[in-house]
Parts: C-alpha cells; sequence; structure tokens
C-alpha cells in the first residue's frame, strides 16, 4: 500500500498518523486512541505498557497471558484474583481436590485445632501476630496477665503454678515459703530463742 500521506502508519489501525496525534512504543507510532489494551482496551502510557511482537496490553493482561503461572504471579503484592485468564485463551487443568491425611501418627503441629494453638487462658486460636509465649505455651498478647492481680507480664517476670501464670509478687504471697521470717525482704531470715 502506497504511503502517500508522507506519515507513519499506526501499529493499530494501519491508518496514517500525524505528529500531533503520534505516540511512539518501541519504533512503532500509534494514534493516541488507539494506545489501548489488545485485551481490555484500558488506556495505555509509558508507564503501563507492555510490548509482546505487535501487539501491545497494559502490564495486568500481558502477566495473564505471558508471565509466570501458579499462585501469586500477575496481580502485584497481597492481590488475589480469581481471574484465570479465559477470556486471552488460557485453558487451566483443574487441581485434584484435597484429601485430609489418614496417617495416624501425625505430627503435634497436625493435631493443633484448626492449624492454630489455643491461649490457655480464653482457650480462643492464638494466631502469630498476637502469640506470646510463656511457661511452654502460647499466649494472646491481652491474655499473658496475673491470673491473681491482671498485671501485664513479660516472659521474664512471669511464674507459672498448674498452668496458670502469675507476676512474680502474686506467686510469693500464694505459693512461696510461709512461716516466721519469710516475705520480710532479702536476707530477713531471723531466728529468735
Amino acid at each position: 500500500m502506497p504511503n502517500w500521506g508522507g506519515g507513519k502508519k499506526c501499529g493499530v489501525c494501519h491508518k496514517t498518523v500525524y505528529f500531533a496525534e503520534e505516540v511512539q512504543c518501541e519504533g512503532s507510532s500509534f494514534h493516541k486512541s488507539c494506545f489501548l489494551c489488545m485485551v481490555c482496551k484500558k488506556n495505555l502510557d509509558s508507564t503501563t505498557v507492555a510490548v509482546h511482537g505487535e501487539e501491545i496490553y497494559c502490564k495486568s493482561c500481558y502477566g495473564k497471558k505471558y508471565g509466570p503461572k501458579g499462585y501469586g504471579y500477575g496481580q502485584g503484592a497481597g492481590t488475589l484474583s480469581t481471574d484465570k485468564g479465559e477470556s486471552l485463551g488460557i485453558k487451566h487443568e483443574e487441581a485434584p481436590g484435597h484429601r485430609p491425611t489418614t496417617n495416624p501418627n501425625a505430627s503435634k503441629f497436625a493435631q493443633k485445632i484448626g492449624g492454630s494453638e489455643r491461649c490457655p487462658r480464653c482457650t480462643q486460636a492464638v494466631y502469630a501476630a498476637e502469640k506470646v509465649i510463656g511457661a511452654g505455651k502460647s499466649w494472646h498478647k491481652s491474655c499473658f496477665r496475673c491470673a491473681k492481680c491482671g498485671k501485664g507480664l513479660e516472659s521474664t517476670t512471669l511464674a507459672d503454678k498448674d498452668g496458670e501464670i502469675y507476676c512474680k509478687g502474686c506467686y510469693a504471697k500464694n505459693f512461696g515459703p510461709k512461716g516466721f521470717g519469710f516475705g520480710q525482704g532479702a536476707g530477713a531470715l531471723v531466728h529468735s530463742e
């Protein structure tokens, strides 16, 4: 086809592109109105375009069609999508369904209720973001308090007895040694005749 107007041809509609309406991408010229994703028809610019041969896509559609496949790819950090790319001609094989283990000797981790440990104070599930470990158990931060006075504890300031946790003061008052000379301070054991 002869180029009578002398201008470049649009990579999409193949009509002449004049300077005022030209967008260039990887050596090709496009009309501003033709510079759209071939799949979703979103407007493109230099930061959102992805080129594959003579075709132009937004980065999302390009990733779905030509990017790596599998969990976590194609949408960016923290985004989940149920779009499997069928509109792009991508065919997916169904994965076999999940079957629980029949192993009678499952690990201690697998035996935890719902995959998480239970707080001994409130019996609710304890997840990693809210977990504090003390006395060999996992507690919620809000439950990690003295059973007597309610004072907040740290792993270095607790004492435990019979599965419950106490501040050192309450533990000493309730479970410490009793009798004359105890509880009066360091070295205060007095012997009188």
